[in-house]
């Protein structure tokens, strides 16, 4: 008994228990890490392509199914009577059921097929099957039929494929020249004629402060403007239309697995696949396109197909803003708390206070940003600076300023909290001989104290841009939407558009995975998205801690 109390008094159960906990919890990250990355990495991969006899369970038929097996369940006896499945199993048998993605919606009027295993009478992988990822409707799955240009036949059966995959290649430059054409330059023109808009809006209500020379000389320049505007939108669309008229040139004719033929331009295309005449270094090659795609791509058919390049900038932007506003502010207000302020009862309540600002739910600060920021400032700022744009808000409403600075107060606390403990832990001798060698306050904090302190700053901003960069809730609120018509920089002056709304990846997983119409079409982008979102988190918090480190080592070869 004594024994046992001796132990409990040496603490070694404790220490035990604590290193089981951390156990548990690195266990528990590593699988959860491994997870979306098996899970997220595999959605890019070509999977291959089966070909099903299905006897239906009504008519006993048999239909063909061509498409890619996601999912595979084992179902017991109880399970499979719950479901309400007919095929008669005994207590002690297993039933499995197979989830086909099939494609075609425009088809078939759906995605995904759960097949049970039963009912499959033949099962194959068929070396001419093609998998077709298009603009619109998901993919296609099917045979190749022919290839057209200008409603002639060029290349059938076997050759079709590669003649295929050439006329695809140029016809995805000219897609990505078209793609130019829409986002940029004509996106471009409409600022500018946007801004004339705007500017003779102004123009008529400073009326008063104008001679009327000067209000007919500034219309003519405005209206002016305008023209040259709109001719150079005429020169785009012209050489818009032709560079669509040149894409639809081209078609092709597939035939689905039941034997239906359906045409479609090949500008609609994005990749073309034989997944099962692939090898394996063929397919890495797809792999490899397909993900840059992803993070380079934008999003199409409602966020559920395409990239998230938008999100990604939109995350990063704000994230990058966010540190530099939440960091001198953090900084400034534990220096003073630390440095100059009298400690005492009034001192140990707003530390008590930032501390508590912490665990405030972060919703709670969403509908603060909307109400001060959004609605209280940024009204205010419109009734200053842009009256005559009334009734239409530009800092009155959501956007990148609000959101980044809604993040920067919600990680305030941990900045300062950060920074304070840094600066308690700089020995009072550092600064008693810095203050004896003749130097000011002033000059030892700036000298001394600030340098000592920067690893302690670099890891206060380390854990509040983790933060920040996985918030969405307070985000729903002040700036972040589903999807974004252009991004918060550009070539524009002022060329950082505050006022923009953008898009975040926190908010693109969780309007793909629980606003989604197509759930399961849309849960491998979920795990992709969060992938990349855990990537950009890792790679900020690692170019932090290496600065970190580099000035932890800098200053103390100083001191040494």
């Amino acid at each position: 008994m004594s024994t046992t109390r001796n132990w409990f008094a040496s603490g070694d159960p404790w220490i035990w228990m604590v290193g089981g906990g951390l156990s548990i919890s690195l266990v528990m990250v590593v699988g959860l890490i491994m997870l979306i990355a098996v899970r997220g990495f595999g959605h890019f991969w070509p999977a291959d392509l089966v070909e099903a006899e299905v006897r239906e369970a009504r008519s006993q038929e048999t239909t063909t199914l061509l498409g890619e097996i996601v999912e595979t369940e084992t179902l017991t006896a109880v399970q499979a009577k719950e479901l309400g499945l007919s095929e008669s199993i005994g207590e002690d048998e297993l039933l499995t059921r197979y989830l086909f993605k099939i494609g075609n919606r425009d088809v078939y009027g759906r995605d995904f097929r759960w097949v049970l295993g039963p009912r499959i009478v033949e099962r194959s992988k068929p070396d001419t099957a093609v998998m077709l990822e298009r603009r619109e409707y998901g993919n296609f799955y099917g045979y190749l039929v022919d290839v057209r240009r200008d409603g002639e036949v060029i290349a059938t059966g076997h050759d079709a494929l590669d003649e295929l995959k050439t006329l695809l290649a140029e016809n995805r430059r000219k897609v990505q020249e078209l793609e130019q054409i829409d986002r940029y330059e004509i996106g471009a023109i409409n600022y500018r004629i946007e801004q004339t808009r705007l500017d003779e809006k102004g123009l008529d209500y400073n009326r008063d402060e104008l001679s009327e020379a000067e209000y007919e000389a500034r219309l003519a320049e405005i209206k002016a403007e305008r023209e040259a505007a709109n001719a150079e939108y005429q020169e785009l669309r012209v050489e818009r239309d032709k560079l669509l008229e040149e894409l639809n040139r081209t078609a092709l004719t597939m035939r689905t697995a039941d034997g239906e033929e359906k045409r479609m331009q090949l500008s609609k295309l994005v990749q073309v696949s034989a997944n099962n005449a692939m090898s394996v270094g063929d397919k890495l090659l797809y792999y490899v396109e397909r993900f840059k795609d992803f993070v380079t791509g934008y999003p199409r058919e409602a966020n559920t197909e395409g990239g998230i390049f938008p999100a990604i900038f939109g995350t990063i932007t704000m994230v990058m803003l966010m540190s530099i506003v939440v960091t001198p502010f953090g900084v400034i207000a534990a220096i003073y708390l630390r440095e100059y302020a009298r400690q005492g009862t009034f001192l140990r309540i707003v530390r008590i206070s930032v501390y508590n600002l912490a665990g405030v739910p972060s919703i709670v600060f969403g509908v603060f940003g909307l109400g001060f920021f959004v609605y209280t400032m940024g009204g205010s700022i419109d009734d200053i600076f842009y009256p005559e744009r009334s009734p239409e808000p530009v800092f009155g409403t959501p956007g990148l300023l609000w959101a980044s600075l809604t993040l920067a107060l919600l990680t305030l606390p941990v900045v300062i909290v950060a920074t304070e403990e840094g600066l308690t832990r700089i020995p009072r001798a550092v600064r008693e001989g810095s203050l004896a060698l003749g130097a000011t306050k002033a000059e030892t904090l700036r000298r001394i104290i600030l340098p000592m302190a920067a690893p302690a700053m670099m890891t206060g901003l380390i854990l509040a841009v983790a933060r920040a960069a996985g918030e969405v809730a307070p985000l729903m609120l002040v700036g972040v939407v589903k999807l974004a018509p252009s991004l918060p920089i550009d070539g524009q002056f002022p060329f950082l558009h505050l006022d923009r709304k953008i898009m975040h990846l926190g908010f693109h997983i969780y309007d793909v995975g629980f606003q989604s119409p197509n759930v399961e079409a849309a849960r491998p982008l979920v795990y992709a998205t969060s992938l990349i979102l855990l990537f950009i988190i890792i790679s900020l918090n690692l170019t932090a801690i290496a600065i970190r480190n580099r000035l932890r080592e800098k200053y103390r070869a100083d001191s040494d």
